[in-house]
């Protein structure tokens, strides 16, 4: 039993496929599938379906993929933990991002983090949260930063800061003039929101449940903040958004942005990683470098 061959079958139960599976690891075809079954051979079992398409495990083949992944996380932290423990901060972080935290935190830290850590290697990939937990799950991120209480228990989620929910509207809006806006009077039917799939989404529909039983009329698949309020300027409508945005709206447009009334929720903004993972200083760091961004920020 060789890495290789863990890492083989790992992509194949990834990718469902063997022919995509041998494109991932640069191989191929046969040469991958050889090693599968040279695997197999040792182990004397049956580790994938080949009949279904996707191709699945077996029944004791989900038993042997879940110990390869335990094992190929062990070999492939193995540098890492030895820079963990001699102190050092380095390696490479995988990190995923939400799209509506994306665009407003990223620029307040990337550049910081890169400045006082250049020996981690950083990626980060916009992506919505469903995917974020899939992609954690198969090992293709280490760490992301979610909305807080949207992953499932087997994530941790360690929380960063809370941000507040703003009304943005425009001033033909019959609302506009308040100073705050109570849940209970925004008009369902002219508020507008992301596509399924942004926990944002939930969130403020979950925030709006109590209000009037109607339909909501509008949504975009577009998964933009930006598209939304756009809309919002040139119409009678309305949509929520995040406080880390504000700053990122045109001064002209300002005045559009109205807080909700006292006891209204916010989000809290987390970083959720495998329960088993082990870079603990890499991603203390980050967690200093985006709290001490936000604070600056917030003092600005």
């Amino acid at each position: 039993m060789t890495i290789i061959q863990l890492e083989y079958l790992l992509a194949v139960v990834n990718n469902g496929s063997f022919s995509l599976a041998a494109e991932k690891c640069f191989v191929t075809q046969p040469s991958l599938s050889m090693q599968i079954k040279n695997l197999e051979e040792e182990l004397e079992v049956t580790l994938l379906d080949r009949s279904k398409k996707p191709v699945v495990p077996t029944q004791i083949g989900e038993i042997v993929v879940e110990k390869a992944k335990e094992a190929l996380y062990a070999y492939n932290n193995i540098k890492e933990s030895v820079l963990e423990l001699k102190g050092n901060i380095a390696g490479k972080l995988r990190l995923g991002v939400i799209p509506t935290i994306a665009p407003y935190l990223l620029p307040r830290f990337i550049h910081e983090f890169s400045e006082r850590y250049p020996k981690v290697e950083l990626e980060v990939k916009e992506m919505v949260t469903p995917e974020i937990i899939k992609a954690i799950d198969k090992d293709e991120l280490d760490a992301a930063i979610v909305a807080g209480g949207t992953c499932p228990e087997r994530i941790t989620e360690v929380e960063l800061f809370s941000d507040k929910f703003y009304v943005y509207l425009s001033p033909n809006n019959p609302l506009y003039e308040r100073t705050n806006i109570r849940i209970e009077d925004i008009n369902t039917k002219q508020l507008i929101l992301l596509s399924e799939g942004h926990c944002l989404r939930d969130q403020i529909l979950e925030l709006c449940g109590s209000i009037r039983n109607t339909a909501i009329s509008y949504y975009f698949e577009s998964g933009s903040l930006e598209t939304l309020m756009r809309i919002v300027n040139n119409t009678e409508l309305m949509t929520i958004i995040p406080e880390m945005s504000i700053d990122y709206i045109p001064k002209e447009f300002r005045n559009n942005v109205k807080p909700l009334a006292k006891g209204a929720t916010s989000r809290m903004i987390a970083i959720a990683l495998r329960r088993t993972y082990a870079k603990d200083r890499v991603i203390q760091a980050l967690k200093d470098v985006i709290l001490d961004a936000v604070s600056v920020q917030k003092h600005n």
